[in-house]
């Protein structure tokens, strides 16, 4: 998914170089899962799965010397909160033109998160028949679910918090390739950096505070004087009596 409004960037976890490295990786992994490149199949869910899905056969032609077929999904009309998205959704194109019988196959996302999406993208697979066996391949698996389901194939696992939202954008559908970690309290973040200087030059500012302890008495000339010349009497001498 790409940003989402009302949030600030919080951490990269991935950059382009970052990106191609366990796309690199994940492409190795399912050839494994699916045990050789014969008889699987990519699908990936709309938007951002798809171009995961279709570097994952580049990645796997490049090294493998076999084309991969990929699928295009549309999970819009399966969502279980298509009620409350919009009046009129906006439908995208569904392509797989290839049998999903006895075939494996791998449901490719950018994010696995409440596992919903999931869940609808299995329905809408299961209309076009009953494969041999479904894998899920994620980018970002960021937990939290609220469905039983889990990814086979994950790029990199995170902990995230209710407020925080993963950011994945690819060059084909945002024109970069990168992966942030947002906060949805840019208020929050502003007052930090705002206290973080201020605490700065207090601290610089502030005087040395002297240890407390106990005042000197006070010592008049007279007295001074008078222990002056007694420690510079010698030794052995004292006063007469009187």
């Amino acid at each position: 998914m790409g940003e989402a409004a009302g949030t600030y960037r919080k951490l990269r976890l991935m950059d382009p170089a970052g990106m191609s490295r366990v796309i690199a990786r994940m492409a190795r992994e399912v050839v494994e899962s699916a045990g050789g490149v014969e008889g699987f199949a990519l699908v990936g869910i709309r938007t951002r799965g798809v171009p995961l899905a279709r570097r994952l056969a580049l990645e796997i032609e490049k090294h493998e010397g076999v084309r991969v077929p990929v699928g295009l999904l549309d999970i819009t009309l399966y969502r279980d909160d298509l009620t409350t998205v919009a009046s009129s959704p906006v439908l995208k194109r569904t392509d797989i033109s290839f049998p999903v019988e006895t075939k494996t196959i791998v449901l490719c996302d950018d994010v696995l998160y409440t596992g919903r999406t999931v869940r609808a993208a299995i329905d809408a697979i299961l209309d076009f028949g009953r494969p041999r066996r479904i894998v899920l391949a994620v980018l970002i698996d960021r937990g939290r679910r609220e469905l039983p389901i889990e990814a086979q194939l994950v790029g990199k696992q995170i902990a995230t918090s209710a407020t925080e939202v993963v950011s994945v954008t690819f060059k084909e559908t945002d024109g970069e390739d990168d992966v942030w970690l947002l906060d949805r309290h840019p208020e929050k973040k502003a007052r930090q950096a705002a206290a973080r200087p201020a605490k700065k030059a207090l601290e610089t500012k502030a005087p040395l505070k002297k240890s407390p302890g106990r005042k000197a008495p006070k010592i008049s000339a007279d007295k001074a004087a008078r222990g002056a010349a007694g420690k510079a009497a010698p030794k052995g001498r004292g006063r007469g009596k009187r």
